[in-house]
């Protein structure tokens, strides 16, 4: 059987076989047109699920990234060539995914190709590479790369608020169309290889963002992993972006989104929380997030390096050569090594300050410290560059001018293309290496140098080093790059405080050479045992597991364009059917109904904070209380003055107060559920509440007759969460002996009488009609929160017991999709309201036809 991603109909009502891999078959290129595409528009068909078998019995991994790891080779009659890009990380990755798993790239090209010759080049690449390439038109690439990506995302991303034109450019909602595009164009590409219930895809960094939901809305199922290559900014930088939802929103489509360091992913955590109220919690050394039924898994793994690619270039023989080349021009001199591509958020200027600083204050090292700095061309390209460029340029002049001498120059600046292995002879040589970005995602060169630093044979006999011979390295780190956690020997930096950087140059040229090998030792160590492979391998790991309980999972897409999202729930576990419950309750007699009232009928609007019930929910409620086959309670945390004045117009309707403490059924005297003649406690909680309301701006504390309630719905959330959990530590710890519980629950702490809950609302009931003798065949139960839960358990477990009807039919639902002990849920407050609106209905049409039946009746009965 095919998959359902394949899209040439023409091809499928042939016969042909359709098995990747198997047989050779040219694929349908999917068009891609020049102009933008609206976010709304993001596919023709409906949204599918992926149970449709596959036609694979092995297991795929399927690559994307913004660009193939292939190079493009042009021969003088102008036809195109191709080999493998060994400097990509996606090439390199493939060394931590099992032999027997196919490898598929998707991706674009570096270069234009000609619109005639893109499907040859396309089946090429697809049987030589295994690579699907994406041709994008250029106007479009440009608006996608140089446009959204590099200056709206890319400095966002590097902390760089768009304050005013000339600081990475105001958002242009065209630019944001073009990136939405080119993911639908990547996204197309990927749907014509994917056996959905087989091929697990990656993809990477912030180019594609938008990928997943496109993905995720075609196949609900697919097994998806995202790592995102750079930084990822604190909330209060990310939350200037106009699009923050939607990409927040396309991320949680992904399965497993991996960071480089804790950091990063702490602070997406924190966006997803402020800005979209997600939770999110650690268990067994997992962090995840549940969004709409699915657990979003959180990955913390910093990239590696391929050694083995190192280790090849350090012995070739023009890489021994031009070392030695570099040994004789340096002699006599101690080389500090920079690295650093030509951008702003690098920090080249900083560090040559740096340099100047030093010479300064240590005039006597002229001639014998020289800095070598490399300068890659910048990826991207404006006015920033620029003035980068410039700025570097001039340092160096004056630098050189102020402290050079005949044969003598203290820095060397290297802004040529290099080839890798001369990079690599100067990672040899240098006997320091300055990586000073004011941020960066994780840069590897620390990394590289580390291994080079480490030598072989070969190059210690160049050299004339002894090869059993300890090794050394020394490393000045920014604080702000993703490799500084890792490497703890390196000396670390405020990049912009200059004369601390100064400082550590100089401590680093002075540290005895016993030190220099324990921190090589050291960073050796880590980098040799987490390289490139260990990195991919760990991340498919987890994305398996991840994705183990798919097929069990039911899912289907709600939302519109990038709201879109998929619902994820058991098979036990589905939506109420209006339709199904009228019927049940159409039929039955004796009925039973609990209905929470905090939360699940609360509020009707979503933009509303009054809790006063409307008059629409009082008229159901007194609908459903007129019909007397039922026995309607309502539940709430609420006082029982409140719900007497609330609700006194309800005749026949029991009420529960303070979550079951007080008790009033059919407009009865109230009385407690449970003996409790003790409340001295509150003497000793209270106090401890109100250090926390006042130290917690935004909180608030309930004082009612049997509980004392903190709540911090109004709070900073993740400043309130953390109180919330020392506050219940303190709690339980002052609390210890006395007969209470304190229980966390949705921005709240409360402290209550042990025993009570909303469970003995549910025994109080189904006691009093089996003493009446009226056994329920219909039982409805409806609330929201962890407090609901007890409800749920017991209705769940009369099932088995006398106190319901053998054939009862009963109606656990929670409001919303996440882990419950009910079997139905509905969405929303006012998807209850029309439930039970439909319920009254029912009960009004019942005693319309009684009505109508009784005067025959009489008649009968007198004739």
């Amino acid at each position: 059987m095919v998959s359902r991603s394949f899209s040439n109909l023409l091809d499928l009502a042939s016969g042909e076989s359709l098995g990747f891999g198997r047989e050779r078959r040219r694929f349908s290129r999917v068009a891609t047109v020049s102009g933008p595409l609206s976010e709304l528009d993001d596919d023709n068909s409906n949204s599918v699920g992926s149970d449709a078998p596959s036609s694979l019995s092995q297991e795929r991994m399927i690559i994307v990234g913004n660009q193939l790891p292939i190079r493009s080779h042009k021969r003088d009659n102008g036809e195109w060539y191709f080999s493998w890009d060994e400097d990509s990380l996606l090439y390199q990755l493939k060394d931590g995914i099992a032999q027997d798993v196919e490898v598929i790239y998707v991706g674009s090209l570096k270069e234009e190709i000609d619109v005639s010759k893109q499907d040859d080049i396309a089946q090429t690449l697809l049987d030589t590479f295994k690579c699907v390439p994406a041709f994008i038109p250029s106007d479009l690439f440009s608006k996608f790369y140089h446009g959204f990506c590099k200056q709206q995302l890319w400095p966002l991303f590097h902390y760089m608020l768009p304050l005013s034109p000339d600081l990475g450019g105001r958002f242009d909602r065209s630019l944001w169309q073009s990136y939405v595009s080119v993911n639908k164009i990547f996204a197309d590409k990927v749907m014509e290889v994917i056996s959905p219930d087989d091929d697990f895809v990656w993809v990477h960094d912030y180019h594609l963002m938008v990928l997943p939901t496109f993905l995720r809305k075609r196949f609900n199922s697919v097994k998806l992993g995202f790592f995102l290559h750079s930084p990822f900014p604190s909330s209060e930088i990310y939350r200037t972006l106009p699009v923050r939802d939607d990409l927040l929103r396309a991320l949680l489509n992904s399965d497993l989104i991996g960071f480089h360091t804790f950091d990063y992913a702490r602070h997406f955590l924190s966006c997803c929380s402020r800005m979209l109220g997600l939770s999110y919690q650690s268990k067994r050394g997992y962090i995840g997030l549940e969004y709409y039924g699915r657990t979003v898994s959180i990955k913390i793994l910093p990239v590696g390096i391929h050694i083995g690619q190192l280790q090849s270039v350090l012995d070739l023989p023009e890489t021994v050569s031009r070392i030695a080349e570099l040994r004789d021009q340096f002699r006599g001199q101690t080389v500090m090594l920079g690295v650093d591509d030509m951008d702003i958020f690098k920090g080249i200027s900083l560090k040559l300050l740096a340099m100047e600083q030093l010479l300064l204050q240590h005039p006597e090292m002229m001639g014998k410290v020289v800095l070598v700095q490399i300068a890659n061309p910048a990826r991207g390209r404006g006015k920033d560059v620029q003035e980068v460029q410039s700025e570097t340029f001039a340092a160096v002049r004056r630098i050189n001018q102020s402290f050079g001498r005949q044969g003598y120059k203290p820095v060397v600046l290297i802004d040529s293309p290099l080839q890798f292995y001369e990079r690599i002879a100067f990672y040899v040589i240098a006997e320091c290496c300055l990586v000073t970005a004011v941020r960066d995602g994780m840069n590897l060169i620390p990394y590289e140098y580390i291994i080079c630093r480490q030598g072989n044979e070969k190059l210690n006999e160049t050299l004339g080093l002894d090869q059993s011979g300890p090794r050394k390295s020394m490393l000045v780190l920014s604080e702000f790059i993703g490799c500084s956690p890792s490497l703890s020997g390196a000396i670390r930096v405020n990049p912009w405080n200059i004369d601390a950087v100064a400082e550590a140059m100089d401590s680093a040229l002075m540290v005895l050479e016993a030190e220099k090998q324990l921190r090589h030792e050291k960073h050796y160590k880590y980098v040799s045992t987490h390289d490139v492979a260990y990195w991919a391998r760990s991340f498919v790991q987890d994305l398996e597991r991840a994705c183990r309980d798919h097929e069990r999972r039911r899912c289907w897409g709600i939302g519109f364009g990038l709201g879109f999202r998929v619902i994820s729930l058991d098979p036990s576990f589905k939506k109420l059917s209006v339709e199904h419950i009228v019927s049940a309750y159409k039929r039955t007699k004796s009925r039973a109904i609990l209905l929470d009232y905090d939360g699940a009928m609360g509020s009707s609007g979503s933009n509303s904070i009054s809790v006063i019930p409307t008059a629409e929910t009082v008229g159901l409620i007194n609908s459903l209380c007129r019909d007397p086959k039922n026995v309607v309670f309502l539940v709430s945390g609420k006082e029982r003055g409140i719900l007497t004045e609330w609700f006194s117009s309800c005749d026949r309707l029991g009420l529960a107060a303070e979550h079951g403490y007080f008790l009033r059924p059919n407009q009865g005297d109230w009385e407690t559920s449970v003996s409790v003649t003790d409340f001295d406690w509150k003497q000793t909680a209270e106090p401890v509440m109100r250090l926390y309301m006042e130290t917690t701006d935004g909180s608030t504390i309930e004082s009612k007759e049997s509980s004392i309630v903190w709540n911090y719905q109004c709070a900073d959330p993740d400043f309130g969460f953390c109180q919330a959990k020392e506050l219940l530590d303190h709690l339980e710890s002052v609390l210890a002996n006395e007969p209470v519980s304190v229980k966390s629950g949705q921005h709240i702490v409360e402290v209550k009488p042990q025993g009570v809950n909303k469970g003995l609302v549910a025994e109080h009931l189904l006691e009093t009609m089996q003493q009446r003798g009226m056994l329920p065949d219909f039982v409805l139960c409806i609330g929201d929160d962890r407090s609901d839960e007890d409800m749920f358990g017991v209705i769940m477990s009369a099932r088995e017991g006398p106190a319901l009807s053998p054939v009862a039919e009963v109606f656990p639902c929670t409001v919303g999709q996440k882990p419950s002990k009910a079997k139905y849920y509905l969405e929303d407050t006012n998807e209850i309201l029309r439930m039970l609106q439909g319920l009254a209905n029912a009960s009004e049409q019942a005693a319309r036809n009684s009505s109508l039946i009784s005067p025959a009746n009489t008649l009968a009965t007198k004739e």
